[in-house]
């Protein structure tokens, strides 16, 4: 290197461009907050504050109320999942008579006081708490209880997300883990649930001083929640990408309520030359001189007192769109349609609330599928075990398999925003044979042979009566032909 060589600009080394535009730096991205936790370890210290913070918008936020109100209605319905059996026999026929033995005894133990340990609810209500746990908790712990007291042997005993620790977490001699109260194996599978002995809030009732930790079997739980990633042990509140528009919104409207009341109220400001002259008729905070005007009352002011009135200008012009587009994204982030979260149709035809309310049920019908899944069979499986045993019902637990492999639960349909032009589509598909009756019967939450029962009862009913129905379905309507009397051609 030669001695001038010193002087010579250095190269910089060429600054590569990254391939993503989603992993740029800069000021831009300076708050895009981004971590490489677990799941479990994202969970671990912000699951208890999410928990609390979605109860508290259910309470007292009206659209947070009205997403829980809309699962319950479109999930559960007004009947809850119906259970058909369609079990056979060796040659191939329905068994009429066990299929009816173990769908009326289902009934029976889903009346009010025999499905919960408490004796509080029905199988009904079990399901809407169910859903609305899941969503507000974002999990939902049961355990199978049974006993002699209990109809069929068999009740539910439901445990608040609460009581399974989230903070007890450790590594126990055995190899096994315990993750936010779960002990999990190697495989990462559920062992067992660390369950507190009384809840962490209920401190007027019980000391933190008597409040153990129970190990109960992970056989005797189910816990039904919706991971978002491999290995997550715990599940998150539904509303959680939504939680703080919801908060800002319900803050905003808050603030624009009271201005527009204080708007309202007219308030006015009393200036004098000096300042001083003005006495009122009393002091706020011991040293703001005011006067209480009543409405409809005019005063007269003193020389030199001028009134200078305060106008706020609410409830702001902008207020309602602002509104209408913050619910737009969050109705987005929490699966539900602008109209059916806002309860505002204002702006929307056939056109644009078909197919949001046909986007919106797919979701629900995605949510049903879930809770049959993992709520509703899982339960049904327990009982049908403990009623075939321990139940009224005259079946061998040989039989198990053939009826538990043949139910099937199904959730509510839906009548379609056109409900003619949709029957008129039903038609035309089974005349092409492109649609069958099951399918046709399943858009509205039926099964083909119970609406094929159903006609068959209204015939026979219609006869008993000497009634001649006015319609007679499944045949094709052919033009009366004449009847001629006599055959003598006149």
């Amino acid at each position: 290197m030669g001695l001038l060589d010193i002087f010579k600009r250095k190269e910089q080394p060429k600054i590569r461009k990254r391939n993503y535009a989603g992993a740029r730096g800069g000021r831009l991205f300076g708050d895009f907050i981004q971590s490489s936790n677990s799941a479990d370890a994202e969970l671990r210290f912000t699951l208890e504050v999410m928990r609390n913070r979605s109860r508290e918008l259910i309470r007292d936020n009206e659209f947070a109320r009205r997403y829980i109100h809309l699962l319950k209605t479109n999930v559960i319905g007004d009947h809850g999942f119906h259970l058909q059996v369609k079990a056979r026999n060796d040659d191939g026929s329905l068994d009429g008579f066990g299929n009816t033995v173990i769908e009326n005894s289902w009934k029976r133990w889903g009346r009010l006081g025999n499905p919960t340990s408490d004796g509080r609810m029905s199988w009904f209500d079990c399901q809407r708490l169910a859903i609305e746990s899941l969503a507000r908790d974002g999990e939902v712990f049961i355990k199978k209880v049974s006993g002699s007291r209990y109809k069929d042997g068999f009740a539910l005993q439901f445990i608040e997300a609460d009581l399974v620790d989230e903070k007890k977490n450790e590594t126990l001699p055995n190899g096994n883990e315990i993750r936010m109260g779960i002990e999990i194996d190697k495989f990462h599978k559920p062992v067992a649930y660390h369950v507190l002995s009384s809840h962490p809030g209920d401190k007027y009732f019980h000391s933190a001083k008597s409040r153990k930790h129970s190990r109960v079997p992970a056989d005797e739980i189910i816990h039904v929640y919706m991971p978002n990633r491999t290995h997550q042990t715990r599940g998150e509140p539904f509303m959680v990408s939504a939680m703080s528009a919801l908060k800002m919104l319900g803050a905003y409207r808050e603030a624009e309520v009271i201005a527009a009341r204080i708007s309202a109220s007219k308030m006015g400001v009393i200036t004098t030359p000096t300042g001083d002259e003005f006495v009122g008729e009393g002091l706020e905070n011991e040293h703001t001189p005011v006067i209480d005007v009543e409405p409809g009352s005019f005063y007269q002011l003193n020389a030199g007192q001028k009134l200078d009135p305060i106008d706020f200008d609410h409830p702001n012009s902008s207020y309602p769109e602002f509104e209408s587009a913050m619910l737009r994204g969050i109705s987005s982030g929490l699966n539900v349609s602008y109209a059916a979260l806002s309860s505002d149709l204002s702006s929307v035809n056939y056109s644009s609330i078909r197919q949001g309310a046909l986007d919106e049920r797919d979701g629900y019908r995605t949510l049903q599928m879930f809770m049959i899944q993992h709520f509703v069979e899982p339960i049904f499986r327990e009982w049908l075990t403990s009623a075939l045993s321990f139940g009224d019902m005259n079946l061998p637990i040989t039989k198990f398999d053939k009826f538990s492999d043949n139910a099937y639960f199904r959730g509510r349909g839906w009548n379609w925003v056109d409900p003619l032009k949709e029957i008129n589509a039903a038609v035309v598909g089974l005349q092409n044979g492109i649609l069958s009756m099951q399918d046709v019967s399943a858009t509205y939450g039926r099964d083909v042979e119970e609406t094929f029962a159903q006609i068959s009862r209204d015939k026979e009913t219609a006869a008993q009566y000497g009634l001649n129905m006015a319609f007679e379905p499944f045949g094709q309507k052919l033009p009366a032909e004449p009847i001629v009397e006599g055959g003598d051609g006149d």
